[in-house]
């Protein structure tokens, strides 16, 4: 598996993976800002982006399968790794399984327990879109607001609508997969042991993904965690204040 990815910078590796229908795109500001102080990876996960699309399940095991790929493509023994959401899991899997590969982790607004099914409005959405009566990017945007009013969350799935080569739009993530499998994208992340690797969980303080009641489940994962909050932003937190995020990611990172 090639994964598309972008990089930036030097020194210790730092890779970071995005969340469901997002690409690397919504990672490269904070990304050259990392770059100061690390080599920064920024990577399409299968099926979204510029990855490959595949028909295989898709499971946390093979996104962590292919993280572990990408870092033996680029020579890599070890890496710092954040996730946002879905990349959270990715990169929580990968610890569990690859813990002597990862030096920090960094989850961003996930928890270890399975998701409930909150994507359901969205995903009926895309599943509808009428790309052939669709021409324009006002009219997507006009035809997605009747049916998801939150703008914030309708500009996020707009960057993934591209021009078809043949003519009209189309996802640049692999819907229909991602579709089918949802169920698996909402599985939680367990382990036999505590992993001891020193991780950050970092969520919005307007999120509901990561309660307070959380904590104790995810330190049964994760011994070595500490935990900390971005007031006032919701669940993309790392793009509605990503001074306050990368302020406290490189504390940590470096610390």
């Amino acid at each position: 598996m090639e994964l598309n990815f972008k990089s930036f910078g030097s020194g210790p590796a730092l890779i970071i993976l995005h969340g469901l229908f997002g690409s690397l795109d919504n990672w490269q500001g904070l990304a050259k800002q990392y770059a100061e102080h690390f080599s920064v990876f920024i990577v399409d996960q299968r099926n979204h982006g510029k990855s490959p699309h595949t028909d295989t399940p898709y499971t946390y095991a093979q996104l962590a399968d292919d993280l572990k790929e990408f870092m033996e493509q680029q020579g890599m023994y070890t890496a710092n790794l954040i996730g946002h959401s879905m990349g959270g899991k990715t990169v929580m899997q990968f610890a569990v399984e690859h813990e002597y590969m990862v030096e920090k982790l960094v989850v961003a607004d996930m928890g270890v327990a399975a998701n409930d099914f909150r994507h359901k409005v969205i995903l009926d959405a895309l599943v509808a879109f009428p790309f052939d009566q669709i021409k324009e990017r006002k009219a997507a945007d006009e035809w997605l607001g009747a049916r998801i009013p939150d703008f914030g969350v309708r500009q996020f799935l707009l960057k993934n609508l591209d021009r078809n080569p043949a003519g009209g739009f189309e996802w640049k993530f692999n819907l229909e997969v991602l579709h089918r499998d949802y169920r698996n994208i909402l599985e939680g992340i367990g382990s036999p042991h505590p992993v001891d690797v020193p991780t950050m969980f970092i969520r919005g303080g307007r999120s509901d993904y990561v309660l307070d009641e959380d904590f104790p489940g995810i330190g049964k994962v994760f011994s070595n965690v500490e935990f900390d909050t971005v007031e006032g932003a919701g669940h993309w937190l790392h793009a509605e204040a990503p001074e306050v995020f990368f302020e406290k990611t490189i504390r940590f990172l470096l610390g």
